[in-house]
């Protein structure tokens, strides 16, 4: 389903992201837990890449499985890095056949084993430069709908690692969009005026379709420790660090006050309209569960109503 057709049956979405796994037995692990998922009726699932061919073809694999065994609507991410312009016309081809209605379109991440010498950026150099070509793509008709992908861009909310000028991230977010995005998923945040303030600096420059939040609940001291090397620098709100604090690092309060911080956020944002709730599950999916629950919610079309 179209990304557009998602906002209209869903009002506010609700979905899990997922990272495939680099072995097949892992991969069918994954499959199986992401089947479970079914009875929430989540608005999508998005499945991460792998640069340099780590994780593609599991990738590629497990997108069309989910798209042709089960219920759910999954989103694959399609990155720049190490890929030429008959590559990704050949992914596109193989999820157009297969009806895959959305992708998340990113620069990506340079391989840390990519040999000396290897020049990454073979086609595209910049996600602007991917959506451009997935726009081309979508004019072409070969995509069943006659929209084409619906595409997606990421947002930063904290600010862009590499681009410290915050006026410039957002000329660069807003060329992305012009050059045929139909959303934004944001990177992951704790501090929620971080997300308003980005919400309103995207409607100042003139950005007009819907960002949809990213959450990933704390669930262990180690974990937090990841986040932020994950998020390349993500910021810890000074109570969110003193409620940590207090658990001594006990595993279960840990992850107690992680999920109730989370639930939290979820509860404000709904309240101030968001588009959409994003859990980056890390693929485990337990305590998006537990927050879907506190929120009350059995069905993510029943989200924001």
């Amino acid at each position: 389903m179209h990304i557009r057709d998602i906002f209209k049956e869903h009002g506010t979405t609700f979905s899990f992201e997922f990272f495939p796994p680099k072995t097949d037995p892992g991969a069918e692990e994954l499959f199986a837990n992401i089947k479970d998922l079914e009875p929430l009726k989540p608005s999508f699932v998005s499945v991460t890449y792998g640069a340099g061919g780590s994780t593609r073809e599991l990738t590629n694999d497990l997108v069309v499985r989910i798209k042709t065994t089960t219920t759910l609507d999954p989103m694959p991410h399609l990155t720049c890095v190490c890929h030429d312009t008959a590559e990704i016309d050949r992914v596109l081809h193989r999820y157009a056949q297969a009806g895959i209605g959305n992708i998340v379109t990113l620069r990506g991440d340079v391989p840390r084993d990519l040999g000396a010498g290897v020049n990454p950026w073979k086609s595209f150099r910049f996600a602007k430069e991917l959506v451009e070509h997935i726009s081309r793509f979508n004019a072409s008709g070969v995509h069943p709908d006659s929209r084409g992908f619906g595409i997606g861009v990421a947002g930063y909310p904290e600010g862009h690692p590499e681009t410290p000028n915050r006026m410039v991230e957002m000329d660069l977010l807003k060329a992305k969009v012009d050059a045929g995005a139909d959303f934004i998923v944001t990177q992951l945040f704790f501090d929620n005026r971080d997300f308003y303030d980005f919400r309103s600096r995207c409607e100042l420059s003139g950005i007009r379709v819907p960002i949809i939040a990213g959450i990933m609940p704390v669930t262990s001291m180690a974990g937090m420790r990841r986040m932020a090397d994950l998020a390349l620098g993500a910021r810890f709100p000074a109570p969110l660090i003193r409620a940590m604090n207090r658990t001594g690092g006990a595993d279960e309060a840990v992850r107690r006050v992680g999920v109730h911080w989370a639930t939290e956020q979820c509860r404000d944002l709904l309240e101030h309209q968001v588009a959409g709730l994003h859990f980056y599950t890390l693929n485990r999916s337990t305590a998006t569960r537990e927050i879907y629950a506190t929120l009350g919610v059995t069905d993510s079309r029943m989200l924001g109503q």
